[in-house]
């Protein structure tokens, strides 16, 4: 008995010494990749986006070519996807420099609404002297907003320019890890799924969460995104603002958030309409901001988002506003991921460890 106890105590330690090792190895390994991760996992969710497209194009092959099924889905994903997005970049940085401009030489007045106000509504201004709010100081800081906004233009510029090199690594190790995902992913699901010691049931569980919150959240926000921009930026050019291609991709990005949203560009805009005096483009922007974006916004996110992830619109609320403050933009998709698999890591421990069974 003695012999066996020592043995089995022996096995313990050489057992926890494995397992400090693994951890240890793994945070290091974690780490050392910690500037690609959100590479990775755009990697991982565009494989999810795109399976469809390399199934389809595998079937034609009969499943023999998988290399070649993977070269051609990634081959598409670039002409279609990324190039347009880089030629969109160019143009948007072009369209800031002109506001950027327009603003420095006085074609574009920053304070054309506090001069409304001053001309139209003296009894406004002096309610908000009683408040100590002057539009003096209002003016000033809105002329000091504008310099801000446009050094921030510029120098956006300057640093996407400085960090083509690691935009350029960036992707290409994007589309590197697309090509091997989309080949081998049945292979790599497989074998985590056979190596983490938790049960297969719960990894293939919280694997197939993670697939079903990622692929609603990317594909339902981005649709509504993409359509809440589009109809602004329509808008926008139909009514004459200019630099309309900057303002519908500032409403695209805008509409990622479940609060606000686009509003926060299209409403103004519609102020500095009433205040310029044209007050039927100022109409039309409200009627079509509040009624058609709005009805897209309140339509489609619940049926596209909502729906798919399984989750109440307020815990989607929070983690989209939690993770694009954590992780950036990338956040809007790794926010409501996380949350996802915390609800079904606790569901499981409540499942199997909680009071209902005991």
């Amino acid at each position: 008995m003695p012999i066996q106890e020592s043995n089995k105590s022996l096995l313990r330690v050489h057992r926890n010494l494995f397992f400090i090792l693994v951890a240890f190895t793994t945070m290091a390994f974690m780490g050392m990749i910690s500037s690609f991760l959100q590479t990775v996992l755009w990697a991982v969710v565009l494989t999810m986006i795109f399976h469809g497209l390399y199934r389809w194009i595998a079937i034609r092959f009969r499943g023999r070519r998988p290399a070649l099924s993977a070269s051609l889905t990634v081959s598409l994903i670039f002409l279609f996807v990324i190039i347009p997005f880089i030629f969109l970049t160019i143009a948007l940085v072009g369209q800031g420099q002109e506001i950027y401009r327009a603003s420095q030489s006085g074609e574009l007045d920053v304070n054309v609404v506090v001069n409304y106000v001053e001309d139209k509504a003296p009894e406004v201004a002096e309610y908000l002297s009683d408040y100590g709010i002057n539009t003096d100081d209002i003016r000033e800081r809105l002329s000091g907003l504008a310099v801000t906004l446009g050094q921030t233009i510029g120098n956006s510029a300057l640093s996407i320019g400085g960090n083509m090199i690691n935009l350029f690594i960036q992707f290409t190790l994007m589309l590197y890890l697309l090509f091997f995902f989309l080949k081998d992913g049945k292979k790599i699901v497989r074998a985590f799924v056979d190596t983490i010691p938790m049960g297969n049931v719960r990894e293939k569980a919280l694997f197939t969460r993670f697939a079903q919150v990622s692929k609603a959240t990317l594909k339902g926000t981005a649709v509504v995104a993409i359509v809440q921009g589009s109809i602004g930026g329509i808008l926008f050019t139909l009514v004459g603002i200019p630099a309309a291609l900057l303002w519908a991709v500032a409403m695209t990005l805008l509409a990622l958030l479940p609060v606000g949203g686009s509003a926060i560009i299209w409403l103004p805009a519609a102020v500095i309409l009433f205040a310029q005096g044209q007050v039927t483009e100022a109409v039309i922007v409200v009627i079509v901001g509040s009624l058609i974006i709005g009805l897209v916004d309140n339509l489609l996110r619940p049926l596209l988002v909502g729906r798919d992830t399984e989750m109440p619109d307020y815990l989607v609320l929070i983690s989209t506003l939690g993770g694009i403050t954590y992780f950036g933009l990338s956040g809007f998709v790794i926010g409501p991921t996380i949350a996802a698999l915390f609800i079904t890591v606790w569901e499981m421990m409540g499942k199997d460890y909680g009071g209902k069974n005991s």
